[in-house]
């Protein structure tokens, strides 16, 4: 019997985020994510675990977050990720650039055919 250890894919991903009301404001209100779910961090129960995805939890869609406030900034490491990018339709290109110089937000839309 032969055993694959090859990775099928990533069922989420899980970052550490400053103030969970600022984390809901900006992935809900302006990136349109719908939070799916809430949870307390299992390690620490006075933490919120904040799930965003598709409304059914598709693995691939989850996108995770534990607020903790007040933390000192990361270091990228290995192993880790340092960006996340999210696929638009070409005809959305132009809305999605103009929403997010209205909310003043950072980044970079990308031309990928």
């Amino acid at each position: 019997m032969s055993h694959s250890l090859a990775i099928g894919g990533i069922h989420h991903i899980t970052a550490i985020a400053g103030s969970a009301a600022a984390n809901l404001a900006f992935y809900e209100q302006v990136l349109g994510l719908r939070l799916v779910k809430q949870t307390v961090n299992f390690d620490d129960p006075f933490t919120y675990h904040l799930y965003y995805g598709d409304e059914r939890g598709t693995p691939g869609t989850i996108l995770t977050f534990f607020p903790w406030q007040d933390l000192p900034r990361g270091r990228v490491g290995a192993g880790m990720v340092a960006s996340v990018a999210f696929s638009i339709p070409a005809p959305a290109i132009d809305y999605w650039r103009n929403r997010l110089q209205q909310h003043r937000i950072p980044g970079t839309i990308a031309n990928l055919v």
